[in-house]
Parts: structure tokens; sequence; C-alpha cells
């Protein structure tokens, strides 16, 4: 753990310097936009990009950078916006850059992301096409997980059933491991770390392919959401009271803002440009198309970009003036 620490630290640094000694040599007509670890907030900058160089006669640099440098960027000036700040992620840092006024919100990018437990929905309604019956017709939220037990039966342990859960390391992973206990469920279920997100991904997807029932934390948006009719099932509303290790965190996971953020003094010097960004809205749904694409076609987040460009063009044009948006469309006529 140390080693790793040593080296998450590194990386830091050497995020900040390359943030740092990239600033000066920027051209006062370049838009720096910071690439945070995830694909659909690479998508999202990449759309913005797409039209903030064909709209706007601008051109834009993308600078990788995990949350906490990547917002120490955009404080600085070295970096002007990301597409998704989930700002509740480092609340302490987004409160102390907003009030001193280096940087602010221009809007939500999609509704609240949701998290928690999902089951495939051809369980609760089963799925005429595959020939797939409804097995659990009843399953609404957790507190009926009991009385499907036999359906989720782990293979390593036949006395309890699996719910899969996030990699070893994640916090959320524990999250879950003590939700298990505060839903009562510790005799009924274990929580299943899973090696790594694509493990956790490719679990579902193999259950899901085959019709089989399958139990497993997720979140939105993801491909695996965008590809897979999944059902999240309910919880208890979210309680800051019973959010604590002391009460197992029996309750709804709080709500995730993911906001466009942007350097202040960048937004000042270019209205139009903030004037955009401010339209700029997306559906959970079409974030997940967006995403289910690039994974069936191992696309890029440039061509995600594009093909959401070509397949929303009634929701971007709004974002634009009329003469903006025809812009867009005529570069998009040239793309292949």
């Amino acid at each position: 753990m140390k080693l790793r620490t040593k080296i998450v630290n590194a990386l830091v640094l050497l995020t900040l310097a390359v943030l740092v000694t990239a600033a000066p040599v920027m051209a006062a007509d370049t838009v720096v936009i910071v690439d945070f670890s995830w694909d659909s907030v690479q998508m999202h900058n990449r759309i913005a990009g797409y039209i903030i160089e064909k709209a706007f006669g601008k051109k834009t640099e993308y600078i990788f950078a995990e949350s906490l440098p990547g917002f120490m960027g955009l404080e600085r000036g070295d970096a002007h916006l990301s597409m998704e700040g989930w700002v509740d992620n480092i609340l302490e840092v987004w409160e102390r850059v907003t009030t001193n006024g280096k940087v602010e919100s221009l809007g939500t990018n999609f509704p609240d992301a949701p998290q928690g437990w999902y089951v495939p929905t051809y369980m609760i309604k089963g799925d005429k096409e595959r020939g797939i019956e409804p097995v659990a017709p009843d399953l609404k939220s957790v507190s009926d997980l009991e009385k499907y037990k036999e359906l989720f039966i782990d293979p390593e342990n036949p006395k309890l059933g699996r719910l899969y859960n996030g990699p070893a390391g994640w916090r959320v992973t524990s999250i879950n491991e003590m939700k298990v206990k505060g839903y009562g469920l510790e005799k009924h279920y274990e929580a299943f770390s899973a090696g790594s997100e694509t493990a956790l991904s490719t679990a579902i997807k193999r259950a899901y392919d085959r019709g089989l029932p399958v139990l497993a934390y997720y979140w939105e948006p993801t491909w695996v959401m965008g590809l897979l009719d999944m059902t999240l099932l309910e919880e208890p509303p979210h309680d800051d009271a019973l959010w604590t290790e002391k009460h197992n965190f029996a309750c709804g996971f709080p709500s995730v803002r993911v906001l466009i953020v942007a350097n202040s003094k960048f937004v000042k010097e270019n209205p139009e440009i903030a004037d955009f960004l401010r339209n700029y809205s997306t559906t959970l749904e079409q974030n997940n198309k967006a995403l289910a694409f690039m994974f069936q076609n191992d696309a890029t987040t440039q061509q995600a970009a594009v093909w959401f460009l070509r397949e929303y063009d009634d929701i971007w044009s709004k974002w634009l003036p009329a003469e903006a948006a025809a812009k867009v469309r005529a570069a998009l006529k040239e793309e292949k």
C-alpha cells in the first residue's frame, strides 16, 4: 500500500508539472480541456471540443488528469473546462475553488448519476423474444432479495446468494459489504468482490447473454446500461443519519452532481462558448447508448462524439445559435 501511495503521489506531481509547464506555450485561441479517467467525460469533452472548433473557430487541447490535480489546473487557469465534474466526490476542493471565485459551474451535464444494485429486467418481466419467463416478478427492492436468494446462489458458497461487488480497494466495495449487513441479508448473501471493473462488467454480460439471474452493483452512465436492459432495485431514501459505518449505510446512495466546470476567467473572456456550455444538457439514456456504441464498435471517444452529434442533431442544435449549428452540420458532412 505504501508503494502504491508513492506511485499515486508521483503521478499527481507529474500531472501538476505537465499542467504548469504546458500553460506558457498554449496559443491564446486554444481551449484546454481536462480529460479525467473515465470514458463518458472524455466523450463529452470531445463533443464540446468539436463544437468549439467548428462553431467558434477555436483550437482544442486535451490534458489528462485525475480529479484533484485537474481541478487545481482549472483553478490556476492552466486548463479551461471539463464536461464532467463529479463535485460531490471532491466536495472540499469544489467548495474551495468556487468560494475563491476561480472555478464555476455552467450547469448539469446529465441528471444525478445513479448507482446501486441491479438485476436484468427479464428476471422481473421476462423476455418473449428470448423465450425467458419472469422468475422474480415481485422483485422490486433490496427488501425482496431474501425470498429470491435461490436464484443468485454463489457457486463457491451454495449456502448463500452472490452480490457481484466492485473491485477490492474501491470505497463503494466496502460500503456494499456493509449494506448487506445493514439490510439484514448477511445470512442470505455475500458480496463477492470482482477483480477489476472489467471483471465486474464481464460477469454481468456473461449472465445476461445466457439469460441467467445476476445481482450486481453498478452505476450509470456506462456501456453496460446502454447495451443491457437492467433494473435498479429500490432502496430506502438516502438519509445522512443512516449513511454511516455505524448504521452500515442502510439507505440509498447519495445523489452525485455531474457538472460542467470551467475556469471563471475563461468564462468571462469567452461569453459565446460559455452560453453554449450553459445550454449543454444530455440524458442518461443518451449517454448509455453512446457508451454502448463505443463498446460494440471498439470506437474511440472522438468517434463516439461524432456518432452522438449525428444521432442527436435535434438535441445539440438547441445548444447553439442557428448559424453556429449550421457550421457544425457542415463539418459533420465531411467526416468519414
